[in-house]
């Protein structure tokens, strides 16, 4: 075989096996890069769980305008905040019985058209900060354990004394009014003489019998004790007139509840003298 036909051949070779790559190139479907696809950001459900609007002291009577409602992620759900309903709390496994105590605590609080609503009136037991939830361990309502512990002012005590109708002004006298108390009894030594004392002045109405709020739409209410804010240091004067005798209720105007509370008061005569009426005459006696 000559050299040219070998030329031919090796050419020929070299020609057949470009064309089979190029045949096979066109006939290979074409495979396109695949695109970056981001990751959508994980949306955490989010539930609507109320909180203090503002910084609330203790005994800070609620209202609507110290309450809001504030985002709160569902994972972070306490059984106990109180929510719009939409996201319920999740119960922890484990640990049944002190989720539905808690549960429990909270449906006690929360009562009436809305978890806002229901607040309206209840008193802060514990401190709350700002956008904190509310929880029933830190408020507290009328008729409630420990309610007329958080009523009462800083350094004033409850005390109870008996009153009747006529005693009580008639009935008239609510929870949240203000009093003077008086007592009129035989003075020493002189069985026709009575001498009447202003005991203590301006004192808030705690309570009638365990009603601590006004009844609605009442005009009166008829009880037999009335609980009374005295302050610490003149819980004996009422003490001893309560031995003394029968003590009376003279309600005072809403114009006239400024001033401070205590034994006698801008009204009260001196302390260094009584009032004796004696067979229709009225004398005042200094004593010592």
């Amino acid at each position: 075989m000559g050299a040219v036909r070998i030329a031919i051949f090796v050419v020929a070779g070299v020609a057949a096996i470009a064309l089979a790559f190029l045949v096979q190139g066109m006939l290979s479907p074409k495979i396109k890069p695949a695109a970056v696809v981001a990751a959508a950001p994980v949306v955490k459900p989010m539930a609507q769980v109320l909180v203090a609007k503002t910084d609330l002291p203790i005994g800070r009577r609620i209202t609507s305008a110290d309450l809001t409602w504030q985002a709160w992620p569902v994972e972070a759900l306490n059984a106990s905040f109180i929510t719009d309903g939409s996201a319920p709390a999740p119960e922890p496994k484990g640990a049944e019985k002190v989720v539905d105590k808690a549960k429990k605590a909270a449906n006690t609080v929360v009562m009436g058209d809305g978890p806002m609503q229901a607040l309206e009136g209840a008193l802060v037991k514990e401190p709350l900060l700002a956008n904190e939830p509310i929880t029933a361990r830190k408020v507290i309502r009328a008729g409630q354990t420990g309610y007329m512990a958080v009523v009462l002012q800083p350094g004033m005590r409850a005390v109870a004394i008996p009153v009747t109708a006529e005693t009580g002004a008639g009935g008239f006298i609510l929870p949240g009014d203000r009093v003077d108390v008086l007592q009129a009894h035989q003075a020493d030594g002189d069985k026709k003489g009575i001498t009447t004392e202003l005991l203590m002045s301006n004192l808030r109405v705690l309570a009638i019998d365990q009603t601590t709020e006004a009844p609605a739409d009442s005009k009166s209410t008829i009880g037999a004790v009335a609980t009374l804010e005295v302050p610490a240091a003149d819980t004996e004067v009422l003490a001893r007139g309560k031995a003394q005798g029968e003590m009376i209720l003279a309600l005072r105007s809403y114009a006239d509840v400024g001033g401070p509370s205590g034994r006698g008061g801008p009204g009260a005569r001196s302390e260094d003298t009584v009032r004796i009426v004696r067979a229709g005459a009225t004398t005042e006696v200094s004593v010592p």
